[in-house]
């Protein structure tokens, strides 16, 4: 399967299930509802995993397992761009039959960006071998970093600068114009001009967060394997989950409250294992472990134990609700 055949194969599959979904299934700018949005989190988990055994078959057990702890670990810390992009939907008020159609654009930019940053990535670890040192110490960093990180810290798009730098390149209407991203417009002067709408604006800084978050988890799979084609698709496979997670969680993403702490454990642990390596071998089959046994103790502890502020949201929404 890892092949120039291979290669081709995916992206082509890929870009007919994008396709499909846009030209097809989402033609119509709609409100995504809970349901829908389990089910198609249900369809790209389990078109992950057909794939993950495609590549047992084809490939062996050790990438198989190389590639389904891949997944896992960005298909987990994917969810630290939910809260992201709660916060910008909620700051723009984005109508939330828009909001498809916003991610959808977003994941095709994401692949794009994070195709290329894999495709670096691999050339400098093929070339540098000890910059996976580098990244290892910057995910330890990282994962410390977000553990010690404040509820009250969270991301202010006003303060973002691809925001600021964005209304200084073109004008900005002050409405939605429907789900369009540019619109004609009269200046100053009556001289009809394009201007982007703030719905575009909110793309923008959905592909740059995306990014951003990027530079934590594709370094991340270089603990898992070095293999371009194992981390390039496990990665994509995770990103096209992602719009479809994101209507599936972003009424109850902050009702758990241990998770961020969980992918700062996950982050921590990837990270060691990168830096002690050359001293201490751990199997594929015990990182994979290990990254499940965090993410489902760290979700179980949000139920159980629900934080103060989370337990206070919980008991007043139910009363909003009788």
């Amino acid at each position: 399967m890892n092949s120039m055949w291979g290669w081709i194969g995916f992206n082509v599959a890929v870009l007919a299930i994008l396709a499909l979904d846009l030209g097809i299934l989402h033609k119509k700018s709609e409100r995504v509802s809970l349901r829908e949005a389990a089910s198609w989190s249900a369809v790209w988990v389990a078109l992950s995993l057909t794939f993950a055994f495609a590549i047992w078959r084809t490939m062996g057990r050790q990438p198989g397992l190389e590639f389904l702890t891949g997944y896992l670990i960005e298909y987990a810390l994917s969810v630290d761009n939910i809260f992201v992009f709660v916060l910008i939907f909620s700051y723009f008020k984005v109508p939330e039959e828009y909001q498809h159609r916003v991610l959808f654009w977003g994941i095709i930019g994401a692949l794009l960006l994070r195709g290329a940053m894999i495709v670096a990535g691999s050339a400098l670890v093929t070339r540098f071998a000890w910059t996976l040192y580098i990244f290892g110490a910057f995910l330890v960093f990282t994962g410390i970093k977000m553990a010690l990180q404040k509820d009250g810290d969270s991301y202010n798009p006003e303060k973002d600068p691809v925001l600021r730098l964005a209304r200084k390149m073109m004008p900005v209407t002050k409405d939605y114009h429907g789900d369009r991203f540019f619109v004609e417009q009269a200046d100053a002067s009556g001289v009809m001009r394009k201007a982007a709408t703030p719905l575009f604006i909110v793309l923008v800084l959905v592909d740059t967060t995306d990014v951003i978050f990027a530079t934590d988890s594709i370094p991340a799979i270089f603990a898992v394997t070095r293999d371009p084609f194992i981390i390039y698709t496990s990665n994509i496979c995770a990103v096209l989950g992602l719009r479809a997670l994101y209507f599936l969680l972003a009424n109850v993403v902050d009702k758990f409250g241990y998770l961020k702490l969980g992918l700062s454990l996950v982050l921590i642990f990837i990270g060691g294992k990168m830096l002690l390596e050359h001293f201490i071998h751990i199997p594929i089959i015990a990182s994979l472990g290990v990254v499940g046994a965090i993410l489902v103790a760290s979700i179980l502890a949000s139920l159980r134990w629900p934080r103060p502020e989370h337990a206070a949201a919980a008991t007043s929404t139910t009363k909003d609700s009788k």
